[in-house]
C-alpha cells in the first residue's frame, strides 16, 4: 500500500469531538446503570406491578342465589353450579383442526362458532353459558390457549311451569326477569366475591393467590304460597279451559285472615326450566297485570254501599221492571222478576234491581265506596307490573255510566284485585294487605271498608247466591257454607262490545260462617256453548275449595249436599 492510500484511510477528527461524544456514551451509561439500580435496588414495586399486570388477574366469583320455597319449605327455585365457556380473542390461538373439534363438541355448525369467534371485542366474551359437564370435561382437554371456562350458577325451578307465574325466572346472568326472582332480586342475588389468579403467556391459571373479597350467599325466599293448593288451581284450570274451549284463565287463592296469596294459576303457561323460545304472551302474569270488566261480581259491593248509608235494608222491596231505561240505555235482565228484595237482587243477579240501588246513591256516595275497596288503586302486593285497573273520577260519570258501573261496566279490576276487595267481606269489614311472601297473622294489621254488620249480610247475600235458587248452585262444597257471587261480561273488543265472546268469573269465600279462604276465577272467553259464571268458573271454584279445604283441615259448618245441578235449574238464576 502506498502513502497516498494510507493517507486516505487515516481518521482525521478534532480532538474536541472525540471527547465530546466519549462523555455523551459515558453520561448514557451512568443514567442507564442508575435507572437500573433505582429501579432493581430501590424502588422495586414498579417493575414488579408491571409484571403483575401482565400475568396476575381479578377473577369474579359469582354469588349462589338463594333459594325460594313455599311455605312448607318445598323448593320452588335454586342454583346449581356449571361451567361456561368463554374466549379471550387477543390470546386465541389454535388450529383449524381444534376448531372443527370445539364445534362438534359444541354441537355446532364450524361457520356458526367462526363467526361467534370473530367478534371484534378487546375483552373476552361467552362462547355458550352453560355447557354440559362432558363437554367441559372435552374442552379443557383441548387446551386451547384463549378459551377458559368459567363456574357459574344456574337457575332450576323444580315445581316447573306449575309456579311459574308466581316465582319468574333470571336470565343467562342469573338476574331476575319475572315474579318474585324480579321483585326481590337484590335479597336473592347476594354479592360477588373476587380473587387474584396468576397466568402463564398462553392465558392458562398456574397459580391461585390472595382472595379479595369472598362471596356472599344470596338471601333465602319463603313465598306464602302452598305448593298442594297450586298444585290443585293449576290443574282444575287446565281443565276447565280444555272442557270450554277457553283462550285463557287465571285463579287466585287469598288466605282471608292474613292476606297472604296460597295460590296464583294462569293458562296459557310456560316452562321456565326451558328458555328457548320464549313468547310474552304465556309469561304474562295474567291474574296480576290483565284487566276486564267485572261484571254481576260487583254487585255485593253496590249491595253494601246502600246498606252503609241506611238507604235499604237486605229484605227492602224493589220493584224491577223487565227493563228500565236510563238516558238512551235500556237495561234488562236475563230473567226478569217483577219484584226483589236487596237480598234477592244479589241471589237472582238483577241487573235492574243492582242500577236502581246504585241511582239511589250520588256518584261521589258509590265512588267512594269502590275506591275504599281497592278499585282504582294498585293491590299492593308488590309483584313486578301489578295494574292499578280503571275507576274514573265520579266527577266525569254520566247517568248511564253510574249505572252500568252497577253491574260491572265502565269499570276494569284485575283478578288478584277483585279478589282481595271480597276481603272485607270475608273478615267483617275488614281488608288484609296482600302478600307474596309467607308472614304470620300478629305482623299485619287490617283496614276497616265496612261496618261488620253490613258485611255479614251481604255475605249472608252472597251465601243464598250458592242455594237453591241462586246463580252459583254449581259453587258448593259438601260440608261446608259458601258464599259468593257469579258474573258474566261481555268483552270489549275494538270498542265495541261482542255479542258471543265473555268472561266468566265467579269469586267465593268457605266457609261462610268464618272465612278462611277467598278464591277467585276468571275464565277468557268460553266457547264450548256454556259462557255463564256460575256454569264455567263455578265448578273451578268449587273444585278448588273443596281440596283446599281439606288440606287445611277446616272443620265443616254445613251438612253434605250436593253440589251439581240440572241444566234447568241452573238456568231458572239470574243469568249472571
Amino acid at each position: 500500500m502506498n502513502y497516498h492510500s494510507r493517507k486516505l484511510l487515516k481518521l482525521n477528527l478534532a480532538p474536541w469531538r472525540m471527547a465530546t461524544v466519549g462523555s455523551l456514551l459515558l453520561v448514557g451509561l451512568t443514567v442507564v446503570a442508575a435507572r437500573a439500580f433505582y429501579l432493581q435496588g430501590l424502588n422495586t414495586d414498579y417493575l414488579q406491578g408491571k409484571g403483575d399486570a401482565v400475568a396476575n388477574r381479578n377473577l369474579t366469583l359469582p354469588a349462589q342465589r338463594g333459594q325460594v320455597t313455599d311455605r312448607h319449605g318445598q323448593l320452588l327455585a335454586i342454583s346449581t353450579p356449571v361451567e361456561s365457556l368463554w374466549a379471550r380473542p387477543g390470546e386465541l390461538k389454535w388450529t383449524a383442526a381444534q376448531q372443527a373439534q370445539l364445534a362438534k363438541v359444541l354441537g355446532m355448525p364450524v361457520s356458526e362458532l367462526s363467526k361467534k369467534m370473530a367478534r371484534k371485542t378487546r375483552g373476552e366474551f361467552s362462547v355458550r353459558r352453560p355447557v354440559t359437564p362432558e363437554q367441559a370435561v372435552k374442552i379443557a382437554a383441548m387446551g386451547v390457549p384463549g378459551l377458559h371456562l368459567r363456574r357459574e350458577f344456574r337457575r332450576y325451578y323444580p315445581a316447573g311451569e306449575v309456579a311459574a307465574h308466581v316465582v319468574g325466572f333470571t336470565n343467562v346472568d342469573d338476574l331476575g326477569q319475572e315474579g318474585v326472582e324480579r321483585a326481590y332480586q337484590d335479597w336473592l342475588a347476594g354479592r360477588e366475591g373476587q380473587r387474584q389468579i396468576m397466568r402463564d403467556r398462553r392465558g392458562n391459571t398456574i397459580r391461585d393467590l390472595v382472595p379479595i373479597k369472598t362471596a356472599q350467599l344470596g338471601g333465602n325466599l319463603a313465598l306464602a304460597l302452598d305448593l298442594n293448593i297450586q298444585y290443585l288451581a293449576h290443574r282444575e284450570l287446565a281443565a276447565a279451559i280444555a272442557k270450554n274451549k277457553a283462550k285463557g284463565g287465571s285463579v287466585v287463592v287469598l288466605d282471608a285472615k292474613t292476606g297472604e296469596i296460597l295460590a296464583l294459576a294462569n293458562q296459557p303457561i310456560f316452562n321456565p326450566n326451558n328458555r328457548r323460545n320464549y313468547k310474552p304472551g304465556p309469561m304474562r302474569n295474567r291474574a296480576v297485570i290483565d284487566t276486564f270488566e267485572p261484571g254481576s261480581t260487583i254487585k255485593p259491593f253496590v249491595a253494601a254501599a246502600v246498606l252503609e248509608r241506611g238507604l235499604f235494608h237486605p229484605d227492602s222491596m224493589i220493584e224491577t221492571p223487565d227493563n228500565w231505561r236510563v238516558g238512551n240505555k235500556l237495561v234488562r235482565d236475563t230473567h226478569p222478576h217483577s219484584q226483589l228484595t236487596v237480598s234477592e237482587i244479589i241471589q237472582k243477579s238483577s241487573n235492574v234491581g243492582a242500577v236502581k240501588l246504585a241511582m239511589s246513591l250520588t256518584p261521589q256516595q258509590y265512588w267512594e265506596v269502590l275506591h275504599r275497596s281497592g278499585f282504582g288503586e294498585l293491590p299492593g302486593s308488590g309483584f313486578p307490573g301489578e295494574t292499578a285497573g280503571r275507576l274514573r273520577d265520579a266527577s266525569t260519570w254520566k247517568p248511564v255510566e253510574h249505572a252500568t258501573m252497577a253491574y260491572g261496566y265502565g269499570l276494569s279490576v284485575s283478578l288478584l284485585q277483585l279478589t282481595r276487595a271480597y276481603m272485607a267481606f270475608a273478615n267483617d269489614g275488614e281488608v288484609m294487605p296482600l302478600s307474596f311472601l309467607k308472614r304470620e297473622p300478629q305482623e299485619i294489621a287490617g283496614e276497616r271498608v265496612f261496618s261488620p254488620s253490613v258485611a255479614r249480610e251481604v255475605r249472608a247475600m252472597m251465601e243464598s247466591v250458592t242455594q237453591e235458587g241462586g246463580t252459583g248452585m254449581r259453587t258448593r262444597v259438601p260440608g261446608y257454607r259458601v258464599a259468593g257471587k257469579t258474573g258474566t261480561a261481555h268483552k270489549l273488543v275494538d270498542g265495541r262490545y261482542s255479542p258471543d265472546r265473555y268472561l266468566s268469573s265467579f269469586v267465593g269465600m268457605a266457609p261462610a260462617s268464618n272465612p278462611r279462604l277467598i278464591i277467585g276465577v276468571v275464565i277468557d272467553e268460553p266457547s264450548g256453548g256454556v259462557y255463564y259464571g256460575g256454569s264455567v268458573a263455578g265448578p273451578v271454584f268449587a273444585q278448588v275449595m273443596a281440596a283446599s279445604l281439606r288440606q287445611l283441615a277446616l272443620p265443616p259448618d254445613a251438612p253434605e249436599t250436593a253440589t251439581l245441578m240440572t241444566h234447568n235449574a241452573l238456568r231458572a238464576g239470574g243469568g249472571a
